[in-house]
């Protein structure tokens, strides 16, 4: 059957268990609001947002300062914007898997995704030179 030969060719694909529709705002929303997660990507800590009300967020790299941004649903996609020209919005397609909230950059099967490695009510620790802004 060709299903085999494709699975045997990329064993990726027959590893990688179906993560069902995206989540639309809404869900989103329901499933970030008032949590502080970090994510990481391969295993490594890549970064950690606080989700606020109103479709707020602060954002860190994983040794970074913080970024105030915004978020909205654009199709499939979430999409933030940390107001900053040099850099373009960052538009994710998020799921709720068994191992977390898992986010995908544009929905590029190819890019490792971001997968929550912990989730907190406690706030994100800013440091840098706009803390308190």
């Amino acid at each position: 059957a060709p299903s085999l030969i494709a699975l045997a060719a990329c064993p990726a694909l027959a590893q990688e268990a179906p993560l069902g529709p995206p989540l639309d705002a809404a869900a989103f929303d329901a499933r970030t609001l008032g949590r502080t997660i970090t994510y990481s990507v391969l295993g490594e800590p890549y970064g950690v947002e606080q989700y606020l009300p109103g479709q707020k967020v602060l954002w860190a790299f994983a040794a970074g300062e913080c970024k105030e941004g915004d978020w909205f649903q654009s199709g499939e996609f979430i999409c933030f914007d940390y107001h900053e020209a040099a850099v373009d919005l960052q538009c994710w397609t998020f799921f709720d898997a068994p191992e977390g909230l898992v986010a995908r950059f544009e929905n590029d099967p190819e890019a490792p995704p971001l997968i929550s490695l912990s989730e907190s009510p406690a706030p994100l620790e800013c440091q840098g030179p706009e803390v308190g802004v």
